[in-house]
């Protein structure tokens, strides 16, 4: 898939008020400081489409981009962050979770995951979410740059066997850098057969 536009939408936190359209969804998401922005921008090959910051957290609407007039890219705020107050985190994850059980156009969300670090708690509480709710996703790993090929494999294992215990199969995985465009490829691949499944 060749990315020929990419335009802002609208941002709000009322998943009533996303746009009303039969295209396809695709939502990133993932604990703050995940990578998100940076993943967004490589794979549309659009450098300041989403706002990276240094600072988690950054992104706390519901993100709507149109990408080629075909499918729409969603930005969902991260989940996780400390610092942000109790009251703010529910109020987050309940139209996160909205967000999810309403969109019937939403053909798959991508649940990020640091891949520098060993399982966490709360990206398989997110996960085995998505799974109860019969809601499709794949696992992104992102930052696959940052360690070493045999602690990369070691952390996607134990990821592996983490959900085995629960799930029956492992739903589609991919392995991305955003500093090496790893990963580009496969996701666009995995898009455009959803897309356009007659190509």
């Amino acid at each position: 898939m060749i990315i020929k536009t990419a335009e802002f939408v609208i941002s709000n936190t009322d998943p009533e008020q996303c746009p009303i359209t039969d295209q396809p969804e695709f939502a990133f998401v993932g604990r703050s400081n995940v990578g998100k922005s940076s993943l967004i921008n490589m794979l549309t090959g659009f450098g300041d489409l989403a706002k990276v910051s240094t600072a988690p957290g950054k992104t706390r609407l519901i993100n709507h981009f149109n990408i080629n007039d075909q499918w729409f890219l969603v930005d969902l705020p991260g989940y996780g962050y400390a610092k942000v107050g109790r009251s703010s985190r529910e109020q987050w994850l309940s139209f996160i979770r909205k967000y999810l059980t309403i969109r019937e156009n939403l053909y798959c969300v991508f649940a990020l995951i640091d891949s520098r670090h060993k399982p966490q708690a709360n990206d398989l509480e997110f996960m085995n979410y998505l799974g109860y709710n019969e809601i499709p996703f794949a696992m992104v790993f992102t930052k696959a740059d940052k360690l070493s090929r045999r602690q990369l494999d070691k952390n996607i294992s134990d990821y592996k066997n983490e959900m085995l215990e629960t799930w029956e199969e492992l739903p589609p995985l991919f392995i991305t850098s955003s500093g090496t465009k790893q990963g580009r490829d496969e996701l666009l691949s995995f898009i455009d057969h959803i897309v356009n499944p007659d190509n």
